[in-house]
């Protein structure tokens, strides 16, 4: 794997694709800089090689020039966090960014606009590619959000860079950890599998079923496997049209002997309310009118001792509705198993958008292993799928 740390980039200005897209509040401030604190280690290290950084990135979806999603509003931010003043072109092709990148000095750093105020840039198309190539010596890809798309600036323009072409920090560390679930990994390995619903997660769960001991299934999905087994549901959530894909993963959980565990008891709601009637019940014995929103005390046991027990974790999705304080225990009896695990010498790693908002709302990002920043990215990894713009690096 080819990364920043192969080159010295003394004199060179690096192109580089980072993540950017961060949330904005009306003011157009920034209310959670994580992305652009991810990518620094990058950035400073070609700084301090005695090279320059041009930063292409995205901000959410505009339709066309949108100056609300102009990357102007983080110019301050992305500064303070870097300790470097950063400067700003509103154009990301052309003469106008062509000059600004001309005019650059070995220690500065320049931010490229939106790159989706172009419609070429989520087309892949090659004359765009090209011409954002203009922009620099170097091309570093950081951007892991976006590497499973087969973007102008995340995969097609690496063909303008041969041998002058890497992955940023970000990049790599994202590969590698994600590398130790799937192929490197120290047995017993689980896989705590979550969220509302079974259709988003079925690939991820094929895919790993060879390469795991374990998976614990909670959240909503949890629900449409506990139905095929015959358990009487209630009103919890449940995919009528997936029940037969459910069943087909616990044939093959079993054929591939890997444990797949489910709720014993839940924390069931009459509504689905911050305030609604709650009682625990058995898993598979809810009544009608019921619905199962969190796990229960007996499965956060169970799930934590088969925590305690492996070597390698990885989670992926919420155990119920954490964002409602009545149905936050499970999520976080979870989040407490995996950091102990880890504080034991485990390694776990933690991806998709649920699981790291859980994370860093209970305090718990600096007691797990790793934690990813890339949430359709890495399902798309753990899916087995190459991502365009890994692959684009690594072709000659």
């Amino acid at each position: 794997m080819i990364t920043i740390q192969d080159f010295n980039f003394k004199d060179i200005k690096a192109l580089i694709r980072v993540d950017f897209n961060v949330p904005l509040n009306k003011e157009f401030q920034v209310t959670d800089a994580t992305r652009i604190q991810a990518a620094k280690p990058t950035i400073i290290k070609i700084l301090e090689d005695g090279g320059s950084c041009v930063l292409m990135s995205h901000l959410g979806r505009p339709k066309g020039i949108t100056p609300a999603l102009s990357l102007k509003h983080i110019v301050d931010i992305v500064s303070k966090t870097l300790g470097v003043h950063v400067k700003f072109v509103d154009d990301c092709i052309g003469e106008k960014a062509e000059k600004a990148v001309a005019n650059m000095k070995n220690g500065e750093v320049l931010l490229l606009e939106n790159l989706r105020f172009y419609s070429e840039e989520k087309a892949g198309d090659v004359a765009f590619a090209e011409k954002l190539a203009k922009n620099g010596d170097m091309y570093v890809n950081d951007a892991f959000g976006t590497a499973h798309r087969a973007h102008a600036s995340t995969a097609v323009i690496a063909q303008f860079f041969k041998g002058k072409k890497c992955f940023g920090n970000l990049l790599a560390a994202e590969i590698e950890n994600l590398n130790k679930v799937l192929n490197q990994s120290k047995k017993p390995v689980t896989a705590v599998i979550g969220g509302a619903k079974v259709s988003s997660k079925i690939d991820v769960i094929k895919n790993i079923i060879p390469k795991v001991d374990n998976i614990i299934i909670g959240g909503g999905m949890a629900f449409t496997f506990l139905k095929v087994k015959g358990g009487k549901v209630g009103s919890s959530l449940v995919e009528e049209d997936k029940l037969d894909l459910a069943q087909e993963i616990l044939n093959l959980a079993t054929n591939g002997n890997t444990r797949i565990h489910l709720p014993i008891d839940v924390i069931a709601a009459d509504a689905f309310a911050a305030d609604a009637n709650t009682q625990i019940l058995p898993a598979n014995d809810i009544p009608e009118g019921w619905m199962g929103l969190d796990v229960g005390p007996q499965t956060n046991v169970g799930f934590s001792f088969i925590i305690a027990e492996s070597q390698t974790i990885l989670w992926n999705g919420p155990m119920g509705v954490f964002e409602m304080p009545a149905f936050a225990n499970g999520t976080i009896e979870i989040g407490n198993a995996i950091a102990d695990a880890t504080a034991f010498g485990s390694f776990s790693l933690v991806g998709g958008g649920d699981s790291v908002a859980a994370v860093k709302q209970f305090g718990l990002q600096d007691k797990v292993s790793y934690v990813s920043t890339g949430g359709g990215a890495m399902l798309e990894m753990l899916e087995g799928k190459t991502l365009p713009g890994i692959e684009a690096i690594l072709k000659d």
